[in-house]
């Protein structure tokens, strides 16, 4: 049994069913899908679109309709002439390419995949020894069985042909799995055989850890194919351990203001199950969102850990610049302060591995038994230092915001707030409120590229502090902790590497260990953001 606080029960489930993968730093950027892109004419304008009105981008994401014919591990060269030199343009410039993958392959003789699988013997059988065969996007298509370990070697080795296109990161979909053709229920009938890691049983066992076992697949795949690399993989479906493996999304939500409520319950709820990356379908999968609707969206979307506008081909689009002027520059603002934020998100991606704990976390992280947080599902802490209140309701611009006990600042203002309590902010379409916890230390991106501190000064006689994470951005190399610690004594606040006293937010006690505070601070700035001096020690870099 699991007991005590959030932060301790999320420990030992990760524990007992694996720490998180970490992302590659630049899966934690915006990132651009459609289903329905069509030609890699039309996915140059889109990335050009991006580029040439500077706005942050890190990946375009290719749904099945780059596939010929939807057949998974192909590539339709009519409209994508060449895919690997488009790849390779786009990288030049910043931004890599996610293709989607999903387990159904078309029982077609020739196909090279079917070949191979057959073959193999990979895929599902019935009692009898006949392939199960369901309905999916390619046609007539067979599954492989993900819980034999062999199977699982054969997929992963698929994966070196996406590769080869220049591809950079994966996405399954309808790993369910799906079947249009329903044998009762949408998926696989429930007669059929599965190696189930050499025990053998039917589909009712093996259901749920489909999705889990074909991210599995993929992972160690790229693992053995890409061993200097951190696989990026995100999946629709999983069990309980999918976060060894990557993250997942909402799926198909729907446009509309509940759709946008419905996407932070999801990211909240999947954080305290263990999957601390995920985000949702920024604007909503099936539908047109209003200027409104998607700009909150994107400003929601901007703080979670996966920041994708996404949608189905019979929807609107989801550029930004689409939505008229004052959302591209609102939206860009969005995407300008994730990007300052990166160096942030890439400590609270250690820390989840490390610890647990989710990037996005309730407010009651700290005060369970708070019944007023308890009931508070409309805002969220960004790891321990950021409290966010997204605006969630149609011609909002003014929302109450729940505050945590302790001093907050108004990030927008520096205007300090003491909780517990409510206060009443100003949401303009231009932002939404975001507050800091008094003492944190925030790694922040300057504007030279180099990690910078942003520092919010603790209460007069109390102390605070944050921790810095860098790494290799993509590689395994070892990550480089630095904690920090914040006082407050006569009106000048002095921030300490690797000083005594002061928690480090969300950390265990790998984290505890610093530099020491005989070297120089591994950040071009410290910036005080809340008013009054401020001393470093060592003196390094104060602005």
């Amino acid at each position: 049994m699991l007991v005590g606080t959030p932060a301790r029960v999320l420990h030992g489930w990760a524990a007992l069913t694996g720490a998180a993968a970490l992302p590659p730093s630049w899966a934690l950027g915006y990132q651009h899908a459609r289903w329905g892109f069509g030609s890699e004419r039309e996915v140059r304008r889109v990335a050009e679109g991006y580029l040439e009105r500077g706005l942050p981008l890190s990946a375009l994401h290719l749904d099945i309709d780059h596939y010929r014919g939807h057949r998974v591990f192909t590539v339709d060269r009519e409209r994508f002439p060449d895919l690997p030199g488009m790849a390779a343009d786009l990288r030049e410039r910043g931004v890599r390419l996610v293709s989607i993958v999903d387990p159904a392959v078309k029982a077609e003789p020739g196909l090279a995949v079917y070949d191979e699988g057959v073959a193999e013997d990979a895929f599902v059988k019935d009692a009898r020894g006949r392939l199960v065969r369901g309905e999916v996007w390619p046609g007539e298509a067979v599954f492989p069985d993900f819980t034999d370990p062999g199977v699982r070697r054969w997929w992963g080795g698929l994966y070196q042909e996406r590769l080869a296109q220049g591809f950079a990161g994966f996405w399954h979909d309808m790993n369910e799995p799906v079947s249009f053709a329903a044998f009762g229920d949408p998926t696989l009938p429930r007669s059929s055989r599965h190696a189930l890691e050499g025990r053998s049983g039917d589909h009712r066992e093996a259901h749920n850890v489909y999705g889990l076992t074909m991210a599995r697949a993929g992972y160690e795949g790229l693992r053995a194919l890409r061993p200097d690399e951190r696989p990026f993989l995100f999946s629709r479906s999983g069990w309980a351990g999918m976060q060894r493996y990557g993250g997942t999304w909402s799926g198909d939500v729907a446009t509309g203001w509940p759709g946008l409520r419905a996407s932070l319950a999801l990211v909240l709820g999947l954080g305290l199950c263990g999957v601390p990356y995920s985000g949702p379908d920024i604007g909503g999968f099936t539908g047109f969102p209003s200027p409104e609707l998607f700009l909150r969206w994107f400003q929601l979307g901007a703080y979670l850990p996966l920041f994708r506008t996404h949608a189905a081909m019979t929807a609107g689009r989801r550029e930004p610049w689409e939505f008229g002027a004052e959302v591209l520059e609102h939206a860009g603002a969005a995407m300008r302060e994730r990007t300052r934020l990166l160096p942030y998100f890439v400590t609270l991606a250690h820390l989840a591995q490390r610890t647990g704990a989710p990037y996005v976390r309730p407010v009651w992280w700290r005060s369970p038994e708070d019944r007023a947080l308890r009931d508070c599902e409309d805002e969220f802490l960004l790891g321990d230092a950021l409290l966010v209140a997204p605006v969630l309701e149609a011609g909002a611009d003014r929302r109450a915001v729940r505050l945590p006990r302790g001093r907050w600042y108004d990030t927008a203002t520096g205007q300090a707030h003491e909780g517990p309590g409510q206060v009443l902010l100003d949401a303009p379409p231009s932002r939404i409120p975001v507050l800091a916890r008094a003492g944190s230390v925030v790694p922040v991106a300057g504007e030279d590229g180099r990690v910078e501190l942003d520092v919010w000064a603790p209460a007069a006689g109390r102390t605070g502090g944050g921790v810095l994470i860098t790494d290799a951005g993509a590689g395994w190399g070892r990550p480089e902790v630095v904690r920090f610690t914040t006082r407050a004594r006569g009106g000048v606040v002095t921030v300490e590497q690797g000083g005594a006293g002061g928690g480090v937010p969300g950390a265990d006690a790998r984290l505890s260990r610093g530099r020491g505070g005989g070297g120089p601070l591994p950040c071009g700035a410290v910036r005080l953001v809340s008013g009054g001096s401020c001393r470093v020690l060592p003196p390094y870099g104060v602005s």
